[in-house]
């Protein structure tokens, strides 16, 4: 598909072209701010500035509803929705031009990889994982915090309120298993790490499974605001785009919910295996119980609630293995432990466990 084309599809229609001072100033402005946010990553303000001011970018009119700002990998171009104020053409940028730093092309200019979204297969895969990725990146890297609200019936926080506000969550449920580390250098640098080390705690079945929701979140998500505006251009009672709207909201709602329960069941699930010693049982409570600040609820559903009590009943049987002085390890023989290591320990974890449960109750159910 054409350039020309591409746009057309998107909707997208350019009117003017940035000048090449305002690119300038635009790239100066992003380089700082990636370099300043992300000094683990080593970014060098010189070297990023020099990159980011060869893009070519545009003002256009876009539909209503969709991105402010795009990034058309064909011709590696940044579009800005002309309604936007000049001034901040940058905080529009920065995703965009994390794009840009992703974008990974062989000697014929074919596009191979655009961060954590690969091309080289038959079907592109992760496309929905990587624009969650890069909003998350771009959220830290303007300084957002973390925000409560409230979409198609799911109450959860997110670093980014306004845009993907989903699978931004969603993505900071994963990097709390690999790492924001790993999930920020996988996306700026189109690595497997962090692909590979969800799949590591997880499996791939798992990861491709989630890979794959969200690409149907953001696709439905797409399709929504286009019936939306639709209805409202309409200026009538459409009954027939009313219930297709609404069977769209249920569907986000189910996709975020399977995903999450996935997320959760399928990494605690196969940490609970690795528990060969007091440590790790302490190591597993604590992970489990800080996960809770991650999670959306939706009234009358609440599966990380009775996944976490039935936890802490597994963590005590647990416990009671290790301090009777055995416990079956995979693939291997009955390993002795120390009782008197354990014997009070047990005493406060029992008492913990109860206590923990009680109060996780009342303040989950207060949220």
């Amino acid at each position: 598909m054409s350039v020309e084309s591409e746009l057309k599809k998107e909707g997208i229609v350019v009117t003017s072209i940035l000048s090449s001072s305002k690119v300038n100033s635009i790239a100066r402005k992003v380089a700082n701010i990636l370099a300043t946010s992300f000094p683990e990553h080593k970014f060098n303000t010189e070297e990023l500035y020099i990159l980011l001011s060869q893009i070519p970018m545009y003002r256009a009119s876009v539909p209503k509803g969709f991105s402010e700002a795009n990034y058309l990998y064909k011709n590696c171009s940044i579009y800005f929705n002309e309604n936007i104020p000049t001034k901040e053409l940058t905080t529009y940028a920065v995703h965009e031009c994390i794009h840009y730093l992703q974008t990974r092309k062989d000697k014929w200019g074919n596009l191979l990889k655009l961060g954590l979204c690969d091309l080289t297969r038959f079907n592109v895969h992760g496309l929905g994982i990587n624009e969650a990725a890069v909003q998350y990146a771009t959220s830290v890297a303007l300084g957002s915090t973390l925000d409560t609200v409230k979409y198609y019936g799911i109450t959860f926080d997110t670093i980014s309120p306004n845009c993907y506000p989903l699978v931004c969550n969603l993505i900071a449920q994963m990097a709390y298993i690999t790492g924001e580390y790993v999930l920020l250098d996988s996306t700026f640098n189109s690595k497997d790490d962090f692909k590979n080390t969800f799949i590591e705690h997880t499996s791939i079945e798992v990861y491709n499974t989630i890979e794959k929701n969200f690409d149907k979140i953001l696709t439905t998500e797409e399709n929504l605001i286009k019936l939306t505006n639709e209805l409202e251009s309409s200026n009538q009672i459409n009954p027939n785009l009313n219930r297709r709207i609404a069977s769209m909201k249920k569907t986000i709602l189910s996709l975020f919910i399977d995903t999450q329960n996935l997320i959760i069941t399928s990494y605690f699930e196969k940490a609970f295996t690795q528990i060969h010693s007091i440590q790790d049982l302490e190591n597993y409570r604590k992970s489990l119980y800080n996960f809770k600040p991650l999670i959306g609820i939706i009234d009358g559903e609440n599966l990380y609630n009775t996944f976490y009590i039935d936890m802490m009943v597994r963590l005590e049987n647990r416990y009671n293995e290790i301090e009777n002085g055995y416990y079956q390890q995979p693939e291997a023989n009955l390993v002795p432990v120390n009782k008197n290591l354990f014997s009070t320990f047990f005493k406060k974890l029992n008492k913990l466990i109860f206590k923990r449960v009680s109060e996780y109750i009342i303040n989950f159910n207060n949220r």
